[in-house]
């Protein structure tokens, strides 16, 4: 059976939850008290799992600004707390239609809901037409006894018919026999689909496993049947441990030869490792280490005596190992969660998991790490639902399994009056702080994918890619070579964004390297980046160092000449405003860079023309690419440089 939506009612601040839609996965996103608990509490009490001790309790539980009004409210019964929606499986409808007849039950969606100090109540269409033949084809009933019971149209008809009947044949009370025992087609229904319903285990604090037990100690609490108590369950996932790695408890304390028990624990640590670095990327040199020895007497009771077994890192990288209780809090609870959990993927009874903020001490890639395993570990065997305020937590990939959850007001006046605790499939909601969650992931995930090559030449401005783009399809019409078509091109916004927007994508193991413009003040910015290991030795490259001189820009690529003729044609300067190379150089003779001549130059332009901008004259370029076709000293000189610079690039791939 698969869960397929949820709608909570009456339940603390869920008055009206709205119907929602269940997955493989499902996110619940909202801020502190909007009602994610509340939701997977509700849904806990539904069926709980002997380990989830949730009932509904009208006086806990029922929304206490009405619980005066209940009974005004309900005035036919107890109030529904929850409802939802289930779809039936194949398998499921097969062994129903084997105990009641096929095409019985005419859908594979049923309801299944619980209301305040009732049981559950099941909904399933049922077709009594075909279930009475069933019952009349399994007795091997006649025409004349079968006509005898024409009127009954239910099961329930049926079996109130054959307590009438005066003189009942043999198959008569076969029948009635059988229906005394099993009962009417629709309870055999509900139950049957009561004992395929999964039970729901809610999880909110997370067993934290135990470094080291004293075995012997550890015994008498297995034999005492004390194992399972609240105050051992550290213990108790120290056991599961040992399983997780591939040997179990009885099998340790069994061996009696130092081989065998040497071989049986080197086993489990090499098998514990593989498993652990599967999903903890944080720290690949780490192993995990299992140790079973004699007690030391100044160690703290109860591991002062006796045989002791120990959890224990190594980390390869420092060559040092230490307790497992000594770790961070991030890897204890990853690694207590992995053994608990790889225990419940294993439990073959149906079980839907709650998970109450799961991942809340782990850093957003171990969080990654941990959605990573509910996807290949957890979802084939159990359904989860969980609740996150944690960017990291959401599946950026997987928006459709998100719900939005929000404790609305609605306003009256001056008063704000609640509305309680909304879940909607919508994500687009307009309360930021509802919405940030989501913000955070998506914004990472759209930061992580925007290069959509492996190799990425970072570049200051839109302006420099069309320029790049221009002179690359000029030097290839005329035969010779251009930016290599492996490299993207990508706008940093200038120098001073170039290395945190390197840093942010360091991760992506995409090979970047930079071309930027270097002005007077930026020697030191340029110094300190090619210093810096963020990117790889000779990938940053300014204009400067290519043209030779202090400072220069990515216009300075072209010759004066030619530069002056991408003007004159982006602005359509005619005389006496239009450009020479004499008059961009004259107008400001401090400066070698063509674009502060040109600034300068703009600068005293009548008002009629529009002012200078970076990107105008890289547009034009673009849309006149026929400029640089011609075989003037200035094209040629232009195309020179152009191609000694992309040539420096291309040897980097």
């Amino acid at each position: 059976m698969k869960l397929e939506s949820v709608h909570v009612t009456n339940f603390r601040s869920a008055e009206d939850s709205e119907e929602f839609k269940v997955g493989p996965v499902t996110c619940l996103v909202g801020k502190n008290e909007a009602g994610k608990s509340a939701i997977l509490l509700a849904l806990a009490a539904l069926n709980p799992h002997a380990a989830t001790p949730a009932v509904f309790d009208k006086e806990r539980d029922y929304p206490r600004r009405s619980l005066t009004q209940y009974d005004q409210k309900h005035p036919d019964g107890e109030a529904v707390a929850i409802k939802t929606t289930w779809r039936l499986e194949n398998p499921e409808m097969e062994r129903i239609a084997s105990a009641v007849g096929s095409t019985v039950v005419t859908s594979d969606i049923i309801t299944v809901s619980r209301r305040y100090n009732k049981n559950i109540e099941i909904d399933a269409k049922i077709d009594f037409k075909p279930a009475l033949e069933f019952l009349y084809s399994k007795f091997a009933l006649d025409e004349s006894e079968r006509t005898i019971l024409a009127s009954s149209a239910t099961t329930s008809a049926l079996i109130e018919a054959l307590g009438k009947i005066a003189s009942p044949t043999a198959k008569h009370q076969e029948l009635q026999a059988y229906l005394a025992k099993h009962g009417a087609v629709t309870p055999q229904v509900h139950a049957l689909i009561l004992s395929m319903l999964p039970k729901f285990m809610y999880f909110s604090s997370y067993d934290r496993m135990e470094g080291a037990i004293q075995l012997e100690a550890t015994n008498q609490l297995i034999a005492n049947g004390q194992i399972a108590a609240e105050a051992n369950r550290g213990t108790r996932l120290f056991i599961e441990f040992l399983d997780y790695a591939g040997v179990s408890f009885d099998e340790i304390t069994a061996v009696t030869t130092y081989e065998t028990f040497n071989a049986r624990l080197q086993a489990a640590s090499n098998n514990i490792t593989d498993q652990i670095l599967e999903y903890w990327t944080q720290n690949p040199d780490l192993s995990v280490i299992v140790r079973i020895e004699q007690a030391r007497s100044g160690d703290p009771a109860p591991l002062n005596s006796g045989t002791v077994a120990r959890a224990r890192i190594d980390n390869n990288l420092h060559r040092v190992d230490t307790p497992f209780s000594e770790r961070s809090a991030g890897f204890v609870w990853f690694f207590s969660f992995l053994v608990k959990f790889a225990r419940v993927k294993n439990d073959t009874s149906p079980v839907v998991l709650l998970l109450d903020e799961p991942g809340l001490t782990l850093h957003g890639k171990a969080q990654g790490d941990l959605l990573r395993f509910f996807k290949e570990k957890l979802t084939p065997h159990h359904q989860i639902v969980y609740s996150t305020h944690s960017p990291f937590m959401v599946p950026a990939d997987d928006l459709a399994s998100v719900r939005i959850v929000q404790d609305q007001v609605e306003m009256k006046g001056q008063r704000r009056i609640p509305l309680g605790t909304k879940v909607r499939d919508d994500v687009l909601t307009r309360d930021p702080d509802t919405l940030f969650p989501l913000q955070g992931a998506l914004g990472y995930e759209i930061s992580q994918s925007l290069f959509v090559g492996k190799h990425t030449l970072l570049v200051e401005g839109p302006g420099d890619i069309l320029y790049i783009q221009a002179l690359s399809d000029a030097l290839r019409r005329k035969g010779r070579s251009g930016l290599d078509g492996r490299w993207t091109i990508c706008p940093a916004g200038g120098i001073d964004k170039i290395r945190p927007f390197v840093a942010l994508f360091v991760g992506n193991a995409l090979h970047i390297a930079v071309l930027s413009d270097q002005a007077a003040g930026d020697r030191k910015k340029v110094e300190e980046m090619k210093r810096s290991a963020v990117l790889e030795a000779g990938h940053f490259y300014t204009m400067a160092d290519f043209l030779e001189r202090a400072e220069a820009d990515i216009e300075d690529m072209f010759d004066p000449e030619v530069f002056v003729a991408i003007l004159n044609g982006c602005y359509a300067l005619e005389s006496p405003n239009a450009l020479t190379t004499e008059k961009l150089k004259n107008v400001d003779t401090s400066t070698e860079r063509l674009v502060k001549q040109a600034e300068a130059a703009f600068r005293i332009m009548p008002d009629t023309i529009p002012m200078f901008d970076h990107f105008s004259p890289a547009a034009w370029l673009i849309r006149n690419p026929k400029v640089l076709d011609g075989k003037s000293a200035a094209i040629g000189r232009t195309l020179d440089r152009a191609e000694k610079i992309f040539a420096a690039f291309n040897r980097l791939l």
